[in-house]
């Protein structure tokens, strides 16, 4: 690129001290934009989020505040391992930042390290004694279908107490899963922290306190679906299990709002989850339209505002927040209301053949009705061996069985077929018009 080529180009490696003379102070104050960092595009075009110096300062700030880390406590002697892209709000604001702050080691690998053999980013906690790092809640449940128990004997993981799951929906069964697998290499569950944020926040909202285990709930799941919140016992077969995320970062507010009528919800409903504090950004890049509909929201009945509204949809109960999905993503079929990583979920455990994690379910208009598709990756190992129409059949019974819908077609795909983000969220819309 000739643009390139005319740049001044350091040698980061070569740089002596010298350089710090040329130094010349920018001008800038903590409201500038620091840089843009696009949405993942879960549900749409990413967008451009300004995300400026004081977002990050107080995210980071807030980071190091709840899980205590050295700067506040002497006596930690904290490190971190990442393998999370720097182009990823995971990898370069939680990851990165807080290390270059705090004056603490940060160890890195690509993503494609982690991929080709997951059980590095353990053995690198394991080398370096590591105290922090975090992934997706698809990286913990790689990590206990590829490690096996032999090679969990080889592991130390006693040190990692604060094992952050976030950018994407924290699931119970992972959780517990991958606690008691890693057990035998020191791994609690209060090590684990369940985080929930968007780009549109900086990054994180809440997180669970530390030394405290994720909070884990059952409630009816054809309750949830009518927006109404009621806890069963877990062994009832109507349970739902969500992860609970403790409302604790400074000065974050989170309130609970009707989507459609733009009014505050009663403690025992779901709504749309807005949000307001030091973590919100200021909008999106060059979208006034849109920052007008997202970032200034005000209630209708109470006038509160402005937030932002986030998409996500959850409730509140006491300090925990729990997310029970996306409301753009909402599949409604005769009225009734339907989450799509529920649906998703039950059919990657219909069949062995399918691949965990890679699947999509969505609604298509048919003759004016809403019908159910089912796109769904097959795992590489099954690829030559599996029978198509048992696998259909098998998730057909287990939708039917479990969520009372019909599915009206299934896409049987090869691996690294179904969209995704960078982050490894489902595109749901890409899927349903690719």
């Amino acid at each position: 690129d000739p643009i390139l080529k005319d740049l001044d180009w350091i040698a980061t490696d070569e740089m002596t001290n010298d350089h710090a003379d040329e130094w010349k102070d920018p001008g800038i104050v903590n409201k500038d934009i620091a840089f843009l960092q696009y949405t993942s595009g879960s549900t749409g075009s990413p967008k451009g989020v300004m995300v400026t110096h004081d977002n990050l300062l107080y995210n980071i700030y807030s980071t190091i505040y709840r899980y205590g880390l050295s700067e506040l406590d002497p006596k930690r002697n904290d490190s971190l391992v990442t393998w999370a892209p720097l182009f990823h709000d995971l990898g370069l604001i939680f990851c990165t930042l807080p290390p270059l702050y705090g004056g603490f080691p940060c160890y890195m690998m690509t993503p494609e390290a982690f991929i080709q053999r997951p059980i590095r980013w353990l053995e690198t906690i394991t080398k370096y004694g590591s105290t922090i790092s975090g992934a997706p809640n698809f990286a913990y449940e790689l990590l206990t279908n590829r490690v096996s128990k032999e090679e969990v004997k080889t592991l130390d993981l006693s040190t990692w107490d604060i094992a952050m799951n976030g950018s994407e929906p924290v699931r119970a069964e992972t959780l517990e899963k991958f606690v008691e697998h890693f057990a035998p290499a020191g791994f609690k569950p209060h090590y684990f922290s369940s985080a929930w944020g968007q780009a549109e926040t900086t990054i994180i909202i809440t997180t669970t306190d530390k030394e405290v285990a994720p909070v884990i709930r059952n409630f009816d799941k054809e309750k949830i679906e009518k927006h109404i919140v009621s806890e069963i016992k877990a062994d009832d077969k109507k349970s739902l299990r969500l992860v609970g995320h403790t409302m604790n970062l400074l000065d974050a507010k989170v309130i609970i709002v009707d989507p459609k009528k733009m009014t505050k919800c009663k403690e025992d409903e779901v709504g749309e989850i807005w949000v307001s504090g030091s973590t919100v950004t200021p909008g999106y890049f060059n979208k006034p339209k849109a920052n007008k509909e997202t970032f200034q929201a005000y209630t209708k009945d109470t006038k509160e505002g402005p937030y932002l509204r986030t998409g996500d949809l959850g409730f509140i109960q006491g300090d925990q927040l729990f997310i029970t999905g996306r409301y753009k993503d909402l599949i409604i079929i005769r009225g009734q209301n339907h989450y799509p990583q529920d649906i998703e979920l039950t059919v990657e455990r219909s069949h062995p053949a399918l691949r965990l994690g890679c699947e999509a379910a969505f609604s298509v208009d048919v003759d004016g009705e809403e019908q159910l598709v089912i796109v769904q990756e097959i795992n590489k190992k099954y690829a030559d061996k599996f029978d198509a129409d048992e696998v259909c059949k098998a998730i057909r019974k287990a939708v039917s069985e479990e969520h009372n819908l019909n599915v009206y077609n299934i896409l049987l795909l090869k691996t690294g077929t179904v969209r995704k983000t960078s982050s490894g969220k489902i595109q749901r819309n890409d899927n349903k018009h690719s």
